[in-house]
């Protein structure tokens, strides 16, 4: 082997080594056409990646929430015409329908420049770097972290802290951030910690342990709350969606309503969620066996 080969092997094992220490070429994102993006780490590096095929639901798609909609709308009305909004913490029952609302924000709004971005938790610490990039676009930005909560351990809350309420640098003004969780105090609250809890006179004051984490909660400036559907609502949400998919080829009759209670029970939750899977797969299966009728008749001709 020549030295010039030589060379050219010692550059090429270089190169392999340098390259995973080198951030992902990837390119930028064109707002006026990407309504939904996500922070995405590839390596040492996160990137932002357009969405392209963002979940779309409309707000009248959404049944048994109608106060909480009402709430974040007016919230987001304010926000997309350059008016004073708040961060909004959306906490409650699971799958009541809190991150099908933000959805169903940016399909009402895209068009007045609503934009979201979706970051894990795991990525939090790298909220400045993505709040960096958009604060002078001329769009508005929901920065939506889903099924937040945090262990003990955890430290990507401080980060959180931070962006909401804490920093010496103010969070742009064509930013909210959103998130959902079951719990409305994002950290474990333990037994031991009542033990801190101390009385003078008649008042109780928490110790330091919960008030910390309580405090991440309260830098939300809107609190809006899920509770669990009813039967009825479960019902009436089933009823919707077997009309809506179905095109209203399927009618919701007492059959329906038995079949989705026993869904409903044999997964132990009668959630707007729950009632979609059981839209779906009901749906699924009379398209199925009417499609199998069809052929029937057809091949007894």
């Amino acid at each position: 082997m020549s030295g010039w080969d030589r060379l050219i092997e010692k550059v090429d094992d270089l190169i392999d080594r340098v390259n995973p220490l080198l951030p992902p070429r990837y390119e930028p994102i064109d707002w006026k056409v990407t309504r939904a993006a996500r922070w995405h780490r590839v390596g040492r590096f996160g990137s932002l990646y357009p969405v392209k095929n963002p979940h779309e639901i409309r707000l009248q798609d959404l049944k048994g929430i109608d106060d909480q909609k009402l709430i974040v709308d007016k919230n987001i009305r304010q926000f997309v015409n350059g008016y004073p909004a708040n961060n909004v913490l959306l906490t409650g029952s699971k799958g009541t329908g809190k991150s099908s609302l933000v959805k169903a924000m940016l399909v009402r709004y895209s068009k007045q420049g609503l934009r979201v971005i979706e970051v894990e938790k795991d990525d939090l610490h790298e909220l400045q770097l993505i709040i960096d990039q958009i604060a002078l676009q001329p769009y508005r930005f929901i920065i939506y972290c889903d099924d937040l909560s945090f262990s003990a351990e955890e430290g990507g809350y401080k980060a959180l802290k931070v962006a909401l309420d804490g920093s010496i640098a103010t969070c742009s003004e064509n930013i909210l951030i959103f998130a959902t969780s079951n719990r409305r105090h994002l950290l474990p609250e333990l037994m031991s910690e009542n033990l801190e809890t101390r009385y003078v006179g008649t008042e109780v004051h928490p110790g330091e342990t919960t008030e910390e984490k309580i405090s991440l909660s309260e830098r939300f400036g809107l609190w809006v709350n899920f509770d669990s559907f009813d039967q009825d609502t479960y019902l009436r949400i089933v009823e919707h969606w077997i009309g809506l998919l179905s095109n209203g080829s399927i009618v919701f009759d007492e059959g329906v309503s038995r079949l989705s209670l026993q869904w409903a029970l044999e997964r132990g939750s009668r959630s707007g969620r729950v009632a979609y899977h059981f839209s779906r797969d009901y749906i699924g299966s009379e398209m199925l066996n009417r499609g199998a009728k069809s052929r029937a008749k057809k091949t007894a001709k």
